[in-house]
Protein backbone atom coordinates (compact mmCIF):
# COMPACT_ATOMS: atom_id res chain seq x y z
CA UNK A 1 0.00 0.00 0.00
CA UNK A 2 1.57 3.25 -0.80
CA UNK A 3 -1.00 5.72 0.59
CA UNK A 4 -2.45 5.75 4.43
CA UNK A 5 -5.94 6.67 5.00
CA UNK A 6 -7.11 9.93 6.76
CA UNK A 7 -8.35 9.45 9.98
CA UNK A 8 -11.72 9.82 8.59
CA UNK A 9 -11.57 7.11 6.07
CA UNK A 10 -10.39 5.06 8.47
CA UNK A 11 -13.17 5.39 10.95
CA UNK A 12 -15.87 5.16 8.01
CA UNK A 13 -14.05 1.62 6.68
CA UNK A 14 -14.49 0.30 10.14
CA UNK A 15 -17.93 1.63 10.36
CA UNK A 16 -19.15 -0.30 6.80
CA UNK A 17 -17.29 -3.42 7.89
CA UNK A 18 -19.45 -3.50 10.94
CA UNK A 19 -22.71 -2.94 9.32
CA UNK A 20 -21.73 -5.81 7.03
CA UNK A 21 -21.06 -7.68 10.06
CA UNK A 22 -24.05 -7.40 11.65
CA UNK A 23 -26.23 -9.09 8.85
CA UNK A 24 -26.53 -6.37 6.32
CA UNK A 25 -26.30 -7.35 2.88
CA UNK A 26 -26.54 -4.01 1.27
CA UNK A 27 -24.40 -0.77 2.33
CA UNK A 28 -24.94 3.10 0.99
CA UNK A 29 -21.60 4.89 1.95
CA UNK A 30 -21.91 8.29 1.56
CA UNK A 31 -19.10 10.80 1.49
CA UNK A 32 -18.99 14.42 -0.47
CA UNK A 33 -17.32 14.50 -3.73
CA UNK A 34 -13.37 14.97 -3.41
CA UNK A 35 -13.56 13.04 0.19
CA UNK A 36 -12.26 10.27 -0.95
CA UNK A 37 -14.66 7.36 -1.66
CA UNK A 38 -13.05 5.53 -4.25
CA UNK A 39 -9.92 5.02 -1.60
CA UNK A 40 -12.24 3.90 0.81
CA UNK A 41 -14.25 1.33 -1.43
CA UNK A 42 -10.90 -0.14 -2.44
CA UNK A 43 -9.99 -0.31 0.78
CA UNK A 44 -12.53 -2.22 1.54
CA UNK A 45 -12.45 -4.45 -1.32
CA UNK A 46 -8.61 -5.06 -0.77
CA UNK A 47 -9.75 -6.56 2.64
CA UNK A 48 -12.09 -8.19 0.63
CA UNK A 49 -9.66 -10.18 -1.74
CA UNK A 50 -7.10 -10.86 1.13
CA UNK A 51 -9.95 -13.27 2.43
CA UNK A 52 -10.29 -14.76 -0.63
CA UNK A 53 -13.64 -13.26 -2.21
CA UNK A 54 -14.89 -12.10 -5.54
CA UNK A 55 -14.92 -8.40 -6.00
CA UNK A 56 -16.70 -5.94 -8.55
CA UNK A 57 -16.61 -2.39 -8.98
CA UNK A 58 -20.05 -0.99 -11.27
CA UNK A 59 -19.12 2.68 -12.75
CA UNK A 60 -20.72 4.07 -16.02
CA UNK A 61 -17.99 5.85 -17.33
CA UNK A 62 -14.69 5.15 -19.06
CA UNK A 63 -13.39 8.06 -16.94
CA UNK A 64 -14.12 5.86 -13.69
CA UNK A 65 -12.81 2.47 -14.83
CA UNK A 66 -9.51 4.35 -15.24
CA UNK A 67 -10.01 5.92 -12.03
CA UNK A 68 -11.12 2.72 -10.09
CA UNK A 69 -8.17 1.04 -11.78
CA UNK A 70 -5.59 3.36 -10.56
CA UNK A 71 -6.87 3.30 -7.24
CA UNK A 72 -6.66 -0.79 -7.06
CA UNK A 73 -3.01 -0.32 -8.87
CA UNK A 74 -2.00 1.85 -6.02
CA UNK A 75 -2.66 -0.42 -3.41
CA UNK A 76 -1.19 -3.77 -5.88
CA UNK A 77 -4.46 -5.05 -6.27
CA UNK A 78 -4.15 -7.29 -9.61
CA UNK A 79 -7.86 -6.90 -11.34
CA UNK A 80 -9.67 -7.21 -14.69
CA UNK A 81 -11.67 -5.07 -16.44
CA UNK A 82 -14.76 -5.59 -18.18
CA UNK A 83 -15.51 -2.90 -20.78
CA UNK A 84 -14.68 -2.13 -24.45
CA UNK A 85 -11.11 -1.91 -25.83
CA UNK A 86 -10.29 -4.35 -22.46
CA UNK A 87 -8.79 -8.12 -23.22
CA UNK A 88 -11.30 -9.37 -20.48
CA UNK A 89 -9.22 -11.84 -17.97
CA UNK A 90 -12.56 -13.14 -16.29
CA UNK A 91 -10.88 -15.25 -13.42
CA UNK A 92 -8.99 -12.44 -11.57
CA UNK A 93 -10.56 -11.90 -7.82
CA UNK A 94 -10.98 -8.45 -8.86
CA UNK A 95 -13.33 -6.67 -12.08
CA UNK A 96 -13.45 -3.08 -12.75
CA UNK A 97 -16.81 -3.32 -14.89
CA UNK A 98 -18.65 -1.05 -17.40
CA UNK A 99 -22.02 -1.19 -16.47
CA UNK A 100 -23.29 -0.91 -19.89
CA UNK A 101 -20.68 -4.10 -21.19
CA UNK A 102 -21.64 -6.21 -17.76
CA UNK A 103 -25.30 -6.08 -17.92
CA UNK A 104 -24.71 -8.16 -21.37
CA UNK A 105 -22.64 -11.01 -20.18
CA UNK A 106 -24.55 -11.34 -17.22
CA UNK A 107 -23.42 -14.87 -16.19
CA UNK A 108 -20.52 -15.64 -18.19
CA UNK A 109 -17.82 -14.52 -15.04
CA UNK A 110 -17.57 -16.30 -12.10
CA UNK A 111 -20.12 -14.72 -9.31
CA UNK A 112 -18.51 -12.09 -6.59
CA UNK A 113 -19.09 -12.00 -3.02
CA UNK A 114 -19.07 -8.30 -2.79
CA UNK A 115 -20.73 -5.94 -5.70
CA UNK A 116 -19.06 -2.13 -4.82
CA UNK A 117 -21.69 0.19 -6.97
CA UNK A 118 -20.23 3.10 -7.63
CA UNK A 119 -22.40 6.32 -8.08
CA UNK A 120 -25.26 4.22 -6.60
CA UNK A 121 -27.71 6.92 -6.68
CA UNK A 122 -27.93 5.01 -10.03
CA UNK A 123 -28.20 1.79 -8.65
CA UNK A 124 -32.16 1.74 -9.51
CA UNK A 125 -31.58 2.69 -12.79
CA UNK A 126 -32.88 -0.46 -15.32
CA UNK A 127 -29.20 -1.81 -16.20
CA UNK A 128 -27.84 -1.61 -12.71
CA UNK A 129 -31.10 -3.33 -11.14
CA UNK A 130 -30.59 -6.21 -13.31
CA UNK A 131 -27.04 -6.67 -12.60
CA UNK A 132 -27.64 -5.93 -8.61
CA UNK A 133 -31.02 -8.59 -8.71
CA UNK A 134 -28.91 -11.29 -10.97
CA UNK A 135 -26.41 -11.64 -8.43
CA UNK A 136 -28.47 -10.85 -5.20
CA UNK A 137 -26.43 -13.17 -3.11
CA UNK A 138 -23.23 -11.10 -2.88
CA UNK A 139 -23.22 -8.38 -0.47
CA UNK A 140 -23.65 -4.57 -1.97
CA UNK A 141 -21.57 -1.50 -1.03
CA UNK A 142 -22.61 1.42 -2.65
CA UNK A 143 -20.58 4.57 -3.32
CA UNK A 144 -21.95 8.13 -3.65
CA UNK A 145 -22.05 11.99 -2.77
CA UNK A 146 -25.53 12.00 -3.48
CA UNK A 147 -27.79 8.93 -2.13
CA UNK A 148 -31.55 10.37 -3.63
CA UNK A 149 -33.01 9.79 -6.59
CA UNK A 150 -35.36 12.50 -9.31
CA UNK A 151 -38.28 10.79 -8.24
CA UNK A 152 -37.95 11.88 -4.63
CA UNK A 153 -38.24 8.21 -3.67
CA UNK A 154 -35.45 6.76 -1.08
CA UNK A 155 -32.35 4.41 -2.11
CA UNK A 156 -33.65 2.44 1.00
CA UNK A 157 -34.60 -1.54 0.92
CA UNK A 158 -38.28 -0.24 2.08
CA UNK A 159 -38.33 2.48 -0.93
CA UNK A 160 -37.86 0.35 -3.86
CA UNK A 161 -34.03 0.38 -3.47
CA UNK A 162 -31.53 -1.71 -2.59
CA UNK A 163 -30.10 -0.91 0.43
CA UNK A 164 -30.71 -1.69 4.59
CA UNK A 165 -28.31 0.80 6.32
CA UNK A 166 -26.06 3.92 5.11
CA UNK A 167 -22.71 5.14 6.71
CA UNK A 168 -22.16 8.86 6.50
CA UNK A 169 -18.95 10.30 6.48
CA UNK A 170 -17.59 13.89 7.48
CA UNK A 171 -20.13 16.93 5.92
CA UNK A 172 -18.63 18.92 3.66
CA UNK A 173 -18.37 21.93 6.15
CA UNK A 174 -16.00 19.59 8.13
CA UNK A 175 -13.85 18.72 5.15
CA UNK A 176 -13.06 22.41 4.14
CA UNK A 177 -12.40 23.14 7.61
CA UNK A 178 -9.98 20.79 7.34
CA UNK A 179 -8.74 21.63 3.93
CA UNK A 180 -9.40 18.46 2.21
CA UNK A 181 -11.97 20.36 0.17
CA UNK A 182 -11.50 24.22 -0.95
CA UNK A 183 -14.75 26.33 0.00
CA UNK A 184 -16.91 27.82 -2.11
CA UNK A 185 -17.95 31.13 -3.10
CA UNK A 186 -21.64 31.76 -4.71
CA UNK A 187 -22.34 34.26 -7.25
CA UNK A 188 -25.63 34.02 -8.84
CA UNK A 189 -25.42 37.06 -11.64
CA UNK A 190 -28.66 37.57 -13.35
CA UNK A 191 -28.75 36.48 -17.05
CA UNK A 192 -32.45 37.50 -18.30
CA UNK A 193 -33.62 34.26 -19.01
CA UNK A 194 -37.43 33.36 -18.25
CA UNK A 195 -37.44 29.82 -16.40
CA UNK A 196 -41.07 30.20 -15.72
CA UNK A 197 -42.50 28.15 -17.91
CA UNK A 198 -40.52 25.04 -17.96
CA UNK A 199 -42.23 21.32 -17.79
CA UNK A 200 -41.11 18.49 -16.39
CA UNK A 201 -40.58 15.06 -17.42
CA UNK A 202 -40.07 12.20 -15.19
CA UNK A 203 -39.25 14.94 -12.45
CA UNK A 204 -36.75 16.55 -14.63
CA UNK A 205 -36.90 19.45 -17.01
CA UNK A 206 -37.57 18.41 -20.56
CA UNK A 207 -34.29 18.89 -22.26
CA UNK A 208 -35.36 20.89 -25.21
CA UNK A 209 -37.52 23.52 -23.34
CA UNK A 210 -34.14 24.09 -21.15
CA UNK A 211 -32.42 24.35 -24.08
CA UNK A 212 -34.54 26.97 -26.30
CA UNK A 213 -34.02 29.10 -23.10
CA UNK A 214 -30.64 29.09 -22.67
CA UNK A 215 -29.17 28.73 -25.89
CA UNK A 216 -29.15 31.95 -26.77
CA UNK A 217 -26.12 34.77 -27.42
CA UNK A 218 -26.95 37.19 -24.89
CA UNK A 219 -27.00 34.58 -22.24
CA UNK A 220 -24.01 33.31 -23.23
CA UNK A 221 -22.60 36.67 -24.06
CA UNK A 222 -23.29 37.14 -20.27
CA UNK A 223 -21.92 34.26 -18.96
CA UNK A 224 -18.36 34.62 -20.70
CA UNK A 225 -18.66 38.64 -19.25
CA UNK A 226 -18.85 37.35 -15.86
CA UNK A 227 -15.97 34.77 -15.75
CA UNK A 228 -14.07 37.12 -17.57
CA UNK A 229 -14.75 40.01 -14.33
CA UNK A 230 -14.68 37.37 -11.43
CA UNK A 231 -12.14 34.11 -12.11
CA UNK A 232 -10.96 35.07 -15.62
CA UNK A 233 -8.37 32.68 -16.33
CA UNK A 234 -9.68 29.86 -14.24
CA UNK A 235 -9.97 26.55 -15.11
CA UNK A 236 -13.55 25.97 -15.53
CA UNK A 237 -16.27 23.40 -16.48
CA UNK A 238 -19.82 25.14 -18.20
CA UNK A 239 -22.70 22.58 -17.35
CA UNK A 240 -24.87 23.22 -20.54
CA UNK A 241 -28.31 21.99 -21.55
CA UNK A 242 -27.74 19.79 -24.92
CA UNK A 243 -24.53 19.01 -27.05
CA UNK A 244 -25.44 21.98 -29.36
CA UNK A 245 -25.51 24.05 -26.31
CA UNK A 246 -22.16 22.93 -24.89
CA UNK A 247 -20.53 24.16 -28.73
CA UNK A 248 -22.26 27.02 -28.61
CA UNK A 249 -21.13 28.27 -25.23
CA UNK A 250 -17.34 27.03 -26.31
CA UNK A 251 -17.81 29.09 -29.36
CA UNK A 252 -18.15 32.52 -27.50
CA UNK A 253 -15.83 31.70 -24.89
CA UNK A 254 -13.09 31.24 -27.84
CA UNK A 255 -14.54 34.35 -29.70
CA UNK A 256 -13.76 36.37 -26.23
CA UNK A 257 -10.21 35.36 -26.43
CA UNK A 258 -10.51 32.25 -24.14
CA UNK A 259 -9.23 28.72 -24.68
CA UNK A 260 -11.91 26.21 -24.71
CA UNK A 261 -13.38 23.32 -26.19
CA UNK A 262 -16.32 20.96 -25.42
CA UNK A 263 -16.82 17.53 -25.16
CA UNK A 264 -19.61 15.05 -25.44
CA UNK A 265 -20.40 10.99 -25.34
CA UNK A 266 -20.07 10.63 -29.44
CA UNK A 267 -16.41 11.21 -28.63
CA UNK A 268 -13.76 8.70 -28.61
CA UNK A 269 -11.94 7.83 -25.35
CA UNK A 270 -9.38 9.12 -26.43
CA UNK A 271 -9.84 12.72 -27.68
CA UNK A 272 -12.04 12.95 -24.59
CA UNK A 273 -9.57 12.10 -22.28
CA UNK A 274 -7.16 14.65 -24.06
CA UNK A 275 -10.03 17.24 -23.78
CA UNK A 276 -10.35 16.96 -20.13
CA UNK A 277 -6.35 16.56 -19.55
CA UNK A 278 -5.84 19.40 -21.45
CA UNK A 279 -8.03 21.04 -19.11
CA UNK A 280 -6.43 20.23 -16.15
CA UNK A 281 -2.59 21.07 -17.33
CA UNK A 282 -3.49 24.57 -18.92
CA UNK A 283 -4.17 24.21 -21.81
CA UNK A 284 -7.70 25.05 -21.67
CA UNK A 285 -9.36 27.67 -19.85
CA UNK A 286 -13.03 26.13 -20.23
CA UNK A 287 -14.39 23.40 -20.71
CA UNK A 288 -18.17 22.65 -21.89
CA UNK A 289 -20.61 19.86 -21.70
CA UNK A 290 -24.06 18.55 -21.12
CA UNK A 291 -23.82 15.44 -18.84
CA UNK A 292 -20.61 14.07 -19.45
CA UNK A 293 -18.56 15.67 -16.49
CA UNK A 294 -21.31 16.29 -13.98
CA UNK A 295 -19.77 12.93 -12.51
CA UNK A 296 -16.53 10.91 -11.81
CA UNK A 297 -14.48 13.48 -13.27
CA UNK A 298 -10.97 14.39 -11.24
CA UNK A 299 -8.97 17.30 -12.31
CA UNK A 300 -8.41 19.10 -8.99
CA UNK A 301 -7.00 22.25 -10.91
CA UNK A 302 -10.63 22.68 -11.75
CA UNK A 303 -11.80 26.12 -9.67
CA UNK A 304 -14.81 27.40 -11.19
CA UNK A 305 -18.37 25.60 -12.22
CA UNK A 306 -20.66 27.72 -14.77
CA UNK A 307 -23.85 26.29 -14.01
CA UNK A 308 -25.83 27.40 -17.68
CA UNK A 309 -28.40 24.31 -16.99
CA UNK A 310 -31.77 24.65 -14.38
CA UNK A 311 -32.31 21.16 -13.26
CA UNK A 312 -34.83 19.89 -10.42
CA UNK A 313 -32.21 17.40 -9.71
CA UNK A 314 -30.33 18.28 -6.13
CA UNK A 315 -28.25 15.18 -6.81
CA UNK A 316 -26.54 16.49 -10.08
CA UNK A 317 -26.44 20.34 -9.66
CA UNK A 318 -24.44 18.99 -6.00
CA UNK A 319 -22.24 16.44 -8.70
CA UNK A 320 -21.57 19.48 -11.31
CA UNK A 321 -20.24 22.09 -7.85
CA UNK A 322 -18.56 18.80 -6.50
CA UNK A 323 -15.89 19.34 -9.59
CA UNK A 324 -14.77 22.07 -8.54
CA UNK A 325 -13.78 21.48 -4.88
CA UNK A 326 -10.76 19.39 -5.05
CA UNK A 327 -7.86 20.85 -3.56
CA UNK A 328 -4.73 21.77 -5.28
CA UNK A 329 -1.74 23.71 -5.14
CA UNK A 330 -2.35 27.53 -5.43
CA UNK A 331 -5.62 27.22 -5.11
CA UNK A 332 -7.90 29.05 -2.47
CA UNK A 333 -11.42 28.36 -3.17
CA UNK A 334 -14.17 27.59 -5.97
CA UNK A 335 -16.34 29.71 -7.99
CA UNK A 336 -19.43 28.52 -8.63
CA UNK A 337 -21.23 30.94 -11.49
CA UNK A 338 -24.61 29.90 -11.10
CA UNK A 339 -26.99 31.84 -14.10
CA UNK A 340 -29.87 29.33 -13.68
CA UNK A 341 -30.72 29.83 -10.12
CA UNK A 342 -30.05 26.01 -8.64
CA UNK A 343 -28.34 27.24 -5.48
CA UNK A 344 -31.78 29.17 -4.87
CA UNK A 345 -34.34 25.96 -6.08
CA UNK A 346 -32.07 23.87 -3.83
CA UNK A 347 -31.97 26.19 -0.85
CA UNK A 348 -27.70 25.68 -1.42
CA UNK A 349 -26.94 29.35 0.22
CA UNK A 350 -24.74 27.95 3.16
CA UNK A 351 -23.46 25.41 1.08
CA UNK A 352 -19.80 25.02 2.87
CA UNK A 353 -21.01 26.87 6.28
CA UNK A 354 -21.93 24.01 9.20
CA UNK A 355 -25.76 25.45 8.46
CA UNK A 356 -26.17 24.69 5.04
CA UNK A 357 -25.01 20.89 5.23
CA UNK A 358 -27.00 18.18 4.05
CA UNK A 359 -28.26 15.26 6.40
CA UNK A 360 -28.54 12.67 3.57
CA UNK A 361 -31.29 9.68 4.53
CA UNK A 362 -32.33 6.42 2.94
CA UNK A 363 -35.71 7.19 3.28
CA UNK A 364 -35.33 9.86 0.41
CA UNK A 365 -35.51 13.32 2.13
CA UNK A 366 -32.08 15.56 2.23
CA UNK A 367 -32.93 17.88 4.99
CA UNK A 368 -30.25 20.57 6.71
CA UNK A 369 -28.99 19.83 9.64
CA UNK A 370 -29.56 22.85 11.70
CA UNK A 371 -31.51 26.08 10.03
CA UNK A 372 -34.54 25.43 7.57
CA UNK A 373 -34.35 26.83 3.81
CA UNK A 374 -36.46 29.66 4.65
CA UNK A 375 -34.36 30.86 7.41
CA UNK A 376 -30.91 30.13 5.38
CA UNK A 377 -32.20 31.79 2.08
CA UNK A 378 -32.99 35.54 4.64
CA UNK A 379 -29.78 35.00 6.70
CA UNK A 380 -27.80 35.05 3.15
CA UNK A 381 -27.01 38.32 1.09
CA UNK A 382 -26.20 38.71 -2.37
CA UNK A 383 -23.78 41.60 -3.67
CA UNK A 384 -25.31 44.00 -5.79
CA UNK A 385 -21.95 44.75 -7.56
CA UNK A 386 -20.04 41.70 -8.05
CA UNK A 387 -23.29 39.50 -6.91
CA UNK A 388 -21.57 36.59 -4.94
CA UNK A 389 -24.21 35.41 -2.58
CA UNK A 390 -22.75 35.23 1.47
CA UNK A 391 -23.29 35.38 5.12
CA UNK A 392 -23.03 38.91 6.22
CA UNK A 393 -20.84 39.67 8.54
CA UNK A 394 -21.30 43.61 7.77
CA UNK A 395 -22.34 46.34 5.37
CA UNK A 396 -19.24 45.25 3.08
CA UNK A 397 -18.67 42.40 0.25
CA UNK A 398 -15.90 40.12 1.37
CA UNK A 399 -15.22 39.63 -1.93
CA UNK A 400 -15.39 42.98 -4.31
CA UNK A 401 -15.45 44.86 -0.56
CA UNK A 402 -18.21 47.03 -2.00
CA UNK A 403 -19.54 49.00 0.75
CA UNK A 404 -23.62 48.29 0.78
CA UNK A 405 -25.94 51.03 2.24
CA UNK A 406 -26.87 50.09 6.16
CA UNK A 407 -30.24 47.82 6.05
CA UNK A 408 -32.86 49.84 8.26
CA UNK A 409 -36.07 48.17 8.41
CA UNK A 410 -38.82 50.31 8.47
CA UNK A 411 -41.83 49.58 10.33
CA UNK A 412 -45.36 50.19 9.44
CA UNK A 413 -47.92 50.46 12.17
CA UNK A 414 -51.57 49.64 11.27
CA UNK A 415 -54.40 49.44 14.00
CA UNK A 416 -51.93 49.30 16.93
CA UNK A 417 -49.67 46.71 15.27
CA UNK A 418 -46.16 46.54 14.09
CA UNK A 419 -45.32 44.79 11.32
CA UNK A 420 -42.19 44.27 9.38
CA UNK A 421 -42.35 44.90 5.14
CA UNK A 422 -39.97 41.59 5.48
CA UNK A 423 -43.21 39.45 6.07
CA UNK A 424 -44.19 39.89 2.47
CA UNK A 425 -40.71 38.22 1.34
CA UNK A 426 -41.11 35.33 3.93
CA UNK A 427 -44.95 34.65 2.77
CA UNK A 428 -43.75 34.33 -0.60
CA UNK A 429 -40.33 32.06 -0.24
CA UNK A 430 -42.82 29.90 1.97
CA UNK A 431 -45.27 29.93 -0.90
CA UNK A 432 -42.94 28.61 -3.30
CA UNK A 433 -41.25 26.43 -0.98
CA UNK A 434 -45.00 24.49 -0.41
CA UNK A 435 -45.86 24.72 -4.17
CA UNK A 436 -42.82 22.85 -4.67
CA UNK A 437 -43.20 20.37 -1.81
CA UNK A 438 -46.59 19.50 -2.86
CA UNK A 439 -45.03 18.76 -6.63
CA UNK A 440 -42.75 16.66 -5.59
CA UNK A 441 -45.25 15.05 -3.29
CA UNK A 442 -47.78 14.27 -6.49
CA UNK A 443 -44.78 13.11 -8.33
CA UNK A 444 -43.98 10.48 -6.26
CA UNK A 445 -47.60 9.13 -7.04
CA UNK A 446 -47.02 6.26 -9.40
CA UNK A 447 -50.66 4.75 -9.68
CA UNK A 448 -53.50 5.88 -9.62
CA UNK A 449 -54.45 4.26 -6.42
CA UNK A 450 -52.00 6.52 -4.53
CA UNK A 451 -53.09 10.18 -6.30
CA UNK A 452 -56.50 8.98 -4.93
CA UNK A 453 -54.91 8.54 -1.70
CA UNK A 454 -53.09 12.18 -1.96
CA UNK A 455 -56.23 13.91 -2.76
CA UNK A 456 -58.26 12.12 0.38
CA UNK A 457 -55.37 13.52 2.35
CA UNK A 458 -55.74 17.42 1.19
CA UNK A 459 -59.62 17.42 1.00
CA UNK A 460 -59.70 17.76 -2.64
CA UNK A 461 -62.68 16.79 -4.87
CA UNK A 462 -62.24 12.90 -5.47
CA UNK A 463 -62.14 13.48 -9.43
CA UNK A 464 -58.64 15.31 -8.55
CA UNK A 465 -57.16 12.29 -8.55
CA UNK A 466 -58.82 10.95 -12.23
CA UNK A 467 -57.74 14.45 -14.10
CA UNK A 468 -54.03 14.01 -12.76
CA UNK A 469 -54.01 10.65 -13.75
CA UNK A 470 -55.45 11.29 -17.32
CA UNK A 471 -53.61 14.16 -18.11
CA UNK A 472 -50.05 11.96 -16.98
CA UNK A 473 -51.27 9.78 -19.56
CA UNK A 474 -51.50 11.99 -22.06
CA UNK A 475 -47.82 13.18 -21.12
CA UNK A 476 -49.87 16.83 -20.05
CA UNK A 477 -48.50 18.70 -17.13
CA UNK A 478 -50.58 21.85 -17.41
CA UNK A 479 -54.17 21.64 -15.01
CA UNK A 480 -53.02 23.21 -11.82
CA UNK A 481 -55.92 24.19 -9.14
CA UNK A 482 -58.36 21.78 -10.72
CA UNK A 483 -60.83 20.26 -7.86
CA UNK A 484 -58.33 22.10 -5.15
Amino acid sequence: MKFALRDYQSRDVQHIRNRFRQGDQAVLYQLSTGGGKTVVASHIAEGAVKRNNRVWFLVHRQELIRQFSEALHELSVHHGIIAPSFTPDPFMPVQVASVQTLVLRLGKYPAPQLIVSDECHHSVAASWDKIIRHYSAAKLLGVTATPCRMDGRGLGRHCGGHFDSMVAGPPMSELIRRGFLSPPRIYAPPVGADLSGLHKRFGEYKQGEVTAVMDKPVITGCAVDHYRRICSGAPAIAFCASVAHAEHVADQFRAAGFQATSVDGTMSDVDRKNRISALGNGQLNVLTSCDLISEGTDVPVVAAGILLRPTASLSLVMQQIGRTLRVSPGKDCAWILDHVSNVDRHGLHLLGHPDGDIEWSLDGEAKRTKKSDTEKSLRTKQCEKCYAVYLPPGPKCPYCGHLHEANTRKIEQVDGDLEELDVERFRQIEERRAAADKKREEGMCKTLEELQALAKRRGYDPKWAYVKWNMRRQGRSSGKGLFE
